[in-house]
């Protein structure tokens, strides 16, 4: 019971620290961290490079009027960049090296350009099954080729990136267990090599996540998505 009507405004502590007045600096977790705070160099550099992909991505689709129609595709490249980067640490799980994760970001992706291409533009891409040029005899196959090669597309982008990132970490992963056995010299050796293939598969990892966002961007721009 309460027995004073101000006591509820006394500061509470815990191990004699009063963590009530931790409450004055909770408008600095609400106001962003760039009205704030000075930009770190990273923040800076990742900053540019977001910029880089927000023009590039433009330049591929094709039409520049949308505002915000390059944020899903510079955030997912940001995700699996992330995740990719996460996995070359030792006793962390490599997400993407997993189909379920992979086939988890391409196949709605895909599924949505195709659905809206299909309702709302279906002519054109009833045209885009056939290459202009195309000799009449030939066009039944070109149908089927195309038609094909549109459905795997969602595959081949999950199989890219997760077989890229099973094969880099599969080869470091034997070279590391043969370790124990060697000898002084071939283990400075086998140090030499991790290195160089930790170098390789980082920039595997940069790598495999700007394909993914860029055929993910050219799969949306030819069915006129944007």
């Amino acid at each position: 019971m309460m027995t004073n009507l101000f006591s509820s405004f006394d500061p509470s502590t815990i191990l004699s620290i009063p963590f009530n007045w931790l409450s004055t600096f909770l408008g600095i977790l609400i106001i962003p961290s760039m009205y704030w705070l000075i930009p770190s160099r990273f923040n800076i550099l990742w900053t540019k490079v977001l910029i880089i992909l927000h023009k590039e991505f433009l330049t591929l689709l094709s039409n520049k009027m949308i505002k915000g129609n390059t944020l899903i595709l510079v955030s997912l490249f940001s995700i699996i960049l992330f995740n990719n980067f996460l996995g070359l640490f030792p006793y962390i799980f490599t997400s993407t090296s997993h189909l379920i994760l992979t086939l988890t970001l391409a196949l709605p992706l895909w599924l949505s350009f195709m659905l809206y291409g299909w309702i709302n533009h279906t002519i054109h891409l009833l045209a885009h099954l056939v290459p202009q040029g195309t000799p009449p005899i030939l066009m039944p196959f070109m149908v089927c080729i195309e038609t094909i090669s549109n459905i795997i597309r969602p595959g081949t982008l999950a199989v890219r990136l997760a077989a890229n990132m099973i094969a880099g970490h599969l080869l470091m992963t034997l070279l590391g267990n043969t370790g124990p056995s060697m000898s002084l010299m071939m283990l400075n050796i086998l140090i030499i090599v991790q290195i160089l293939l930790l170098l390789l598969e980082s920039a595997v990892a940069i790598i495999q996540s700007y394909v993914f966002a860029v055929l993910s961007t050219l799969y949306s721009s030819e069915v006129n998505l944007n």
